[in-house]
């Protein structure tokens, strides 16, 4: 069986569009008839994804503050966001920088923050209801070696979610996060190998579009009454 949602005439951002989990959610959406803007720094997967899907591309670095608020300022409101938008730095906690710290988390989860904040205004002022989904971690609930920085800006930005799901719940905008296992990415294979397997119950790592099927569940109205949840979809790594 599989699932399939109706996303026609629903507006939605997605970032992190490069690759990876956000390339397949876009693809997702505009299959299911969503208009999206897809953003990333890359401008040739954007220019091909583009062609490929009929999105939209925005050329976005959700790191850089200024960038932010160029890029977002004159959009139009959206029905929906996933921010995918991540990095990470591979190093021992006792080898741990300010700067490679500070750069991991200003793209994981100060950027996350400033792209919802413009969302968010635009849907709470033109009275919009939609959802919000953050692309986190099973790094935001478990420890791991060599990832301090990462698991700090994924923690982190579950504690977002749990914040922008209060406060912005009264104007009808929910809010969640999706906890993705190592995922079939290049920026995954870069940091894990076949031996991470074994602490995975279904002994094998997630496809992206394993993950792109759960966000389009909370975006869509089968999930009109959650809010506020960090969703594991590890293959029961967390159940340890």
């Amino acid at each position: 069986m599989n699932a399939t949602f109706d996303f026609s005439g629903r507006s939605i951002l997605v970032t992190g569009t490069s690759s990876g989990i956000g390339r397949a959610t876009v693809e997702a959406l505009c299959a299911s008839g969503a208009s999206v803007v897809a953003a990333a720094r890359n401008v040739n997967e954007l220019t091909r994804l583009a062609e490929e899907t009929g999105c939209e591309p925005l050329m976005l670095d959700v790191g850089n503050e200024a960038a932010i608020d160029e890029a977002l300022g004159s959009l139009d409101v959206l029905d929906g966001l996933v921010n995918c938008a991540g990095i990470t730095v591979l190093e021992r906690a006792v080898d741990t920088t300010a700067e490679s710290f500070d750069r991991v988390m200003a793209v994981n989860a100060r950027g996350a923050v400033l792209v919802a904040k413009h969302v968010a205004r635009a849907m709470t002022d033109a009275k919009r209801a939609g959802s919000i989904v953050n692309v986190s971690s099973q790094a935001g609930l478990v420890a791991l070696d060599d990832h301090l920085s990462y698991l700090a800006s994924k923690a982190a930005f579950d504690s977002v979610t749990r914040t922008l799901c209060v406060e912005l719940g009264p104007f009808g905008i929910r809010v969640n996060s999706v906890n993705s296992t190592v995922t079939l990415t290049p920026m995954a294979m870069l940091a894990w190998s076949d031996p991470a397997l074994q602490a995975i119950p279904l002994r094998r790592f997630a496809e992206p579009s394993e993950v792109a099927a759960p966000v389009m569940f909370l975006l869509s109205d089968a999930a009109s009454m959650i809010s506020g949840v960090s969703l594991p979809i590890d293959g029961g790594y967390t159940a340890r």
